[in-house]
């Protein structure tokens, strides 16, 4: 069912009024909060006329605009609008996506949100406005999706994205409940990132997944550690695997350090990986000075196990999976970002 959670009809009625004010043409004769049937019950039906005639608006608005809500919403307003051909459906909600709005343009829906955008035509009236940013950014929802624990499914997804898994096997693959799992189900199922098919859930939209995770994420949630060393990158970073294995310590190198083994492609000269516990006594034993700038080896201490999903080998040297060396090339700015393009074309993509 569509959110029951809605905006004050004012709201929506003056997000449309400001949308239909750009056209010097078109009146509003009437505006009705409709009192049908509960299941049939539309927020607002305005009554318009412009240079075509007389038409109405039948505007649905929801407090979410992801794509799955706006598609119900679509279609409850589809069956209101059925047999009444002046009728001219409007969907409104805090932000309108651009897949939303795509979505919006293939269904010949019109769509108004509250950020700014906007896409009415009807009758000889056209107005579009995009650009404009989300002003009602859902960051609790985003702060549930990105969470450490929720983040350990997304691992998943991406590292198998052709295999759909079932709710218990997922929680199990990535070592949270199954609680957990299917909430996280839920926020990938309204922004239709995934499907769920026979088989189980399935990952339909990895890349889109993979580009909105990378805008939030920062290696900097981990805990990091800024050294010098004297030695070569190569040379450092099989002296932190032999010392890491010798005192049975987890670690993986990641951002450059990793991409350097699974797509060569910029030169570098600054490690990075990932160590589990004793970060001090490590640094001692490899010689590095800690300092507050001019560092060439970042050792980052996980903020979650779950970095270490999907981990391989490289001539014994271990490296996160390409997703999580992703994550940590495009929070480094700059040539990180070139670096995370160049993996994403090369390594990540021909697996989708």
């Amino acid at each position: 069912m569509v959110n029951a959670k809605k905006f004050r009809p004012e709201q929506v009625e003056s997000a449309v009024r400001a949308c239909l004010a750009e056209v010097p043409f078109v009146r509003i004769e009437g505006i009705v909060r409709d009192r049908s049937a509960p299941q049939s019950r539309r927020d607002l039906v305005i009554k318009v006329r412009s240079a075509g005639g007389t038409q109405q608006l039948v505007v649905e608005s929801n407090a979410s605009g992801e794509p799955r809500l706006a598609r119900e919403a679509i279609a409850t307003m589809r069956r209101y609008s059925k047999g009444q051909p002046k009728s001219y459906a409007v969907f409104v909600a805090p932000y309108i996506s651009p897949r939303t709005a795509d979505l919006c343009r293939e269904e010949k829906i019109g769509y108004v949100d509250l950020s700014g955008n906007c896409r009415l035509c009807f009758d000889e009236v056209y107005i579009e406005r995009e650009g404009q940013p989300n002003r009602f950014a859902q960051k609790r929802d985003l702060r549930k999706l990105y969470s450490p624990k929720a983040s350990r499914v997304l691992r998943v997804l991406l590292n198998a994205p052709r295999k759909a898994w079932t709710i218990s096997a997922l929680a199990r693959e990535a070592e949270i409940s199954v609680g957990l799992a299917w909430k996280v189900k839920e926020l990938l199922t309204d922004r239709e990132w995934v499907s769920t098919e026979s088989e189980g859930v399935l990952l339909k939209q990895p890349e889109e997944l993979l580009t909105d995770w990378a805008r939030s994420y920062s290696y900097r949630q981990n805990a990091v550690r800024d050294y010098y060393s004297m030695q070569k990158p190569a040379q450092l970073e099989r002296a932190l695997a032999q010392t890491c294995a010798k005192r049975k310590v987890r670690y993986a190198l990641t951002a450059f350090s990793a991409a350097e083994r699974m797509a060569p492609m910029v030169r570098y000269q600054r490690v990075f990986a990932y160590v589990a516990t004793g970060v001090e006594e490590l640094a001692v034993e490899l010689g590095l000075k800690e300092v507050p700038s001019g560092a060439n080896v970042t050792i980052l201490e996980p903020y979650d196990d779950g970095v270490f999903y999907g981990t391989r080998a490289f001539d014994d040297v271990q490296a996160v999976s390409p997703t999580q060396a992703y994550l940590d090339l495009f929070s480094n700015k700059g040539r990180g970002e070139e670096a995370a393009e160049a993996l994403l074309r090369e390594v990540i993509r021909p697996q989708w």
